[in-house]
């Protein structure tokens, strides 16, 4: 690696990044150095800088979890890596504890995430373990008619609920109801239609309830045409219509806000499934024994295990997930104005900065 690495570092919360340049070297063991090819905005960033959520890495620190991009260099056990273009896990577990080895890689208590345990991705250079990286067939990629940088958003923003989706145990002939169609939601969406399930997405965003009437929806609802028990009611008319249970639906909290995830609890139904996708600081004040009264589970989700990454890379190169028309491709030096856009809800597509791209 020949040019200079940099990154945009936050030195407090609340105040404008910097772009500050570093030394990524050396490389040991199984590390590895990825050239980002982009790296998406999640609204867990934005709690970071906004909220002052705390990170275990001290400041200053780059954020971003989501990213693509190239293997430039490789300690000596990783070496079979150079020059592969790759996907790195938002969450890294370490693959040899008693959780990895049983399978529940999600609760590593070794796991790393990029942009809160380490330096993430908002920058030209990462450095990171090599463990769970997930290669792209760039000839696919091509034939798919997408960037590297478009993949970006799988390492969260499409395998987050895809993990919910196989631990809701989502099938055929289900109906799902995705609240919140952001980022995350709108993916939810896609993936549980891809399962064969019936999607009914609830959203205020007349737009995003447009688009995803469009990509994996049956029916979409806005919240504020369906006040208090009048949208419980809408799924159960057109559950009937569709000849679906009235019970055991599976409601996915994609929001991360106070209002969605009210909303998702009172859609509770017998034997219902409640997935918390979305994150909030918000605290929601519920009857918690409605579980008990409707025989339901609630399910939590953070993030997802390497191992299904290629599974989803291929639903999304087989266009079976659109990605390319939920994205929108910023410069990376652009990142103060778009931490803001996003904050404001301005945007309409989840925001990927790409590093060394010309401004606007």
């Amino acid at each position: 690696m020949t040019q200079e690495a940099y990154r945009w570092e936050m030195k407090e919360p609340g105040t404008a990044m910097e772009k500050t340049g570093f030394d990524p070297y050396p490389v040991a063991g199984s590390e590895v150095i990825v050239e980002i090819a982009g790296c998406g905005v999640c609204h867990t960033d934005l709690g970071y800088f906004y909220d002052g959520v705390r990170t275990t890495h001290e400041l200053p620190l780059a954020l971003g979890h989501e990213i693509s991009g190239r293997i430039v260099d490789a300690g000596p056990d990783a070496k079979s890596w150079l020059n592969k273009a790759v996907i790195v896990p938002a969450v890294i577990p370490c693959g040899t504890c008693d959780h990895c080895q049983r399978g529940k890689e999600t609760i590593c208590r070794n796991q790393v995430m990029p942009g809160y345990d380490i330096q993430g991705g908002f920058a030209s250079h990462i450095k990171v373990p090599s463990y769970g990286l997930c290669e792209v067939d760039e000839d696919r990629l091509a034939k798919a008619g997408l960037e590297l940088a478009d993949l970006s958003v799988i390492a969260d923003a499409v395998t987050t609920p895809y993990q919910a989706v196989i631990q809701a145990d989502v099938s055929e002939g289900d109906l799902v109801v995705v609240v919140g169609a952001g980022g995350v939601g709108g993916y939810c969406a896609q993936i549980a239609a891809s399962f064969g399930a019936a999607v009914v997405v609830v959203d205020i965003d007349a737009q995003k309830l447009e688009m995803m009437s469009q990509h994996g929806a049956a029916l979409a609802l806005n919240p504020k045409d369906y006040p208090g028990r009048e949208l419980r009611k809408a799924v159960f008319a057109f559950a009937s219509e569709r000849g679906l249970r009235a019970t055991e639906w599976t409601i996915f909290e994609c929001s991360g806000s106070t209002a969605g995830q009210e909303a998702a609890f009172g859609l509770l139904v017998h034997g219902a499934t409640l997935a918390v996708v979305g994150f909030t600081m918000d605290k929601v004040e519920l009857r918690l024994s409605n579980l008990m009264a409707f025989h339901a589970r609630a399910l939590g989700n953070w993030g997802c295990p390497p191992r299904h990454y290629p599974e989803v890379l291929n639903l999304v190169l087989d266009g079976k997930i659109n990605v390319k028309s939920f994205v929108e491709h910023r410069p990376l030096d652009d990142i103060n104005d778009a931490f803001a856009m996003v904050h404001a809800h301005e945007n309409k597509a989840r925001l990927v900065l790409i590093p060394d791209a010309e401004g606007k």
